[in-house]
This record gives C-alpha cells, sequence and structure tokens, in this order.
C-alpha cells in the first residue's frame, strides 16, 4: 500500500477531515487508497495556528487513510478557492504549493501504526 508522510499539524488536519488537499512540490500519477503517516517532526509554528481546531497530534506513526483522485496543478483561483473554503488551513505556509494533491474518503485510524516515515510516496506491507 502506498503511504504518503505528512508532518504534523497538516497530517492531523488531513485525518480529522479539515484538509482535503495536500500540497506537494512534485506531481505525481498514482490514483488510489494512500496510508496518511504522519512524521516524526513538527512545524511548531503552525500548531498554534490552529489551536482551536482541537488536534489530537501523533507522530511517527500512519494515522489515516485516504483516496488520491486528482494531483492538480496549483493556480491563482484554485488558491482563491481553497481560501474561501478555510482561509487558516489553506491560509499560507512554509511549503511550496505547486501541486495539490486531492483526497477523498478520508479516514482516522482508532490505533496508529507506529513506523518510521520515508520521503515521497513508499510502500508499507502489512
Amino acid at each position: 500500500m502506498k503511504v504518503l508522510t505528512v508532518k504534523n499539524p497538516w497530517a492531523s488536519l488531513i485525518v480529522e477531515g479539515y484538509k482535503k488537499y495536500e500540497f506537494r512540490s512534485w506531481k505525481t500519477n498514482y490514483r488510489g487508497k494512500i496510508l496518511i503517516h504522519a512524521g516524526l517532526n513538527i512545524e511548531k509554528d503552525m500548531l498554534l495556528r490552529f489551536d482551536n481546531y482541537n488536534l489530537n497530534c501523533v507522530n511517527g506513526a500512519i494515522i489515516g487513510e485516504a483516496d488520491l483522485v486528482d494531483c492538480i496543478l496549483v493556480d491563482k483561483k484554485l488558491n482563491e478557492d481553497l481560501r474561501n473554503i478555510d482561509p487558516v488551513v489553506y491560509g499560507k505556509s512554509n511549503h511550496v504549493e505547486t501541486y495539490a494533491w486531492k483526497l477523498e474518503n478520508i479516514k482516522k485510524y482508532k490505533k496508529p501504526i507506529f513506523i518510521k516515515g520515508k520521503l515521497g510516496l513508499w510502500n508499507y506491507e502489512k
């Protein structure tokens, strides 16, 4: 199964259903189920931004799954549309937001699977 490692608070925002697009500097042709892995590193400066979201950030674990249904080149219109949906979640970040990976059917796991992550899309065998 394909896995994507995402730093917190972003990974937790995904599995809690607040964030339906994950931004990357690179595109992927992969479509299908992916596991969401919360990396060991946390963007602490971003935690305060999401204080009102009551996130329980677990790190170093697969914390959920989603279907990756599209990979969209980010343009001004998409940025505006997403910021209209949620200006806090889709506001300015510290990352290059060239491609938006559209996620659907997001599920949070009740029990995290603790495992070391990797860069890029990587494989996990249960």
